[in-house]
C-alpha cells in the first residue's frame, strides 16, 4: 500500500497543476473525448464536487499526475460503484506514477464504501490499459463508435475491478 507520505488528497492550491495535466490529456487525444481546454472556473467547479466520497488525490510533493473517484450513476442502486480518472503529466507517463495513484485511489474507494471501480478508456491507449490490467482491472467490453475524436468515431473500452 502507498503511504500518505507519497500521495495525499488534493487541495485547492493544486488546481493549476491538475488543470494543466488534464489539458495535456485533452490535447494529446489519448485519455478523453473532451476536446475543449479547461479553464480555472471549470476545474474549480469540478473540484468542489469532489469533496466527499468522490475525492481527488495527487502526490505529496511535485504533482506529476492526479486521480479521482467520480460518480458513476446517480441511482441509489449504484452507490457502491465509482467511475475513476487517472491523468499523468506527459513527462511522467509510464514511470510508475499512475500505479501509485491508482493503488491509493483504491484504498480511498474502500474507505468510502465503494465495492467496485469502473473506467472507460480508448482501446488504443496502451499505456493506460497496461496499468489497469497490471492492477487487476478486467475488460468488460467495447462500445463501438462511442464518441467523436478528431472528426472520427472512436471506440471506448469499459473496464472494472471488484474491491475486496
Amino acid at each position: 500500500m502507498i503511504s500518505e507520505a507519497v500521495v495525499r488528497r488534493a487541495e485547492e492550491s493544486d488546481l493549476k497543476a491538475i488543470m494543466e495535466i488534464y489539458n495535456q490529456g485533452i490535447e494529446d487525444r489519448i485519455a478523453t473525448l473532451e476536446t475543449e481546454i479547461k479553464d480555472h472556473s471549470y476545474i474549480k467547479k469540478w473540484f468542489d464536487h469532489h469533496q466527499g466520497r468522490f475525492s481527488i488525490i495527487v502526490e505529496r510533493n511535485k504533482i506529476m499526475g492526479w486521480a479521482s473517484l467520480n460518480p458513476y450513476n446517480n441511482r441509489c442502486a449504484y452507490e457502491g460503484v465509482a467511475d475513476i480518472s487517472v491523468y499523468i503529466s506527459r513527462d511522467f507517463r509510464g514511470k510508475g506514477v499512475g500505479g501509485k495513484l491508482l493503488s491509493t485511489l483504491e484504498t480511498k474507494a474502500k474507505e468510502n464504501h465503494f465495492h467496485k471501480l469502473v473506467l472507460f478508456t480508448f482501446p488504443f491507449n496502451e499505456l493506460g490499459q497496461g496499468l489497469y490490467k497490471k492492477m487487476g482491472y478486467r475488460e468488460v467490453g467495447v462500445f463501438q463508435n462511442q464518441g467523436i475524436l478528431n472528426g472520427k468515431y472512436v471506440d471506448v473500452m469499459a473496464m472494472e475491478k471488484l474491491l475486496k
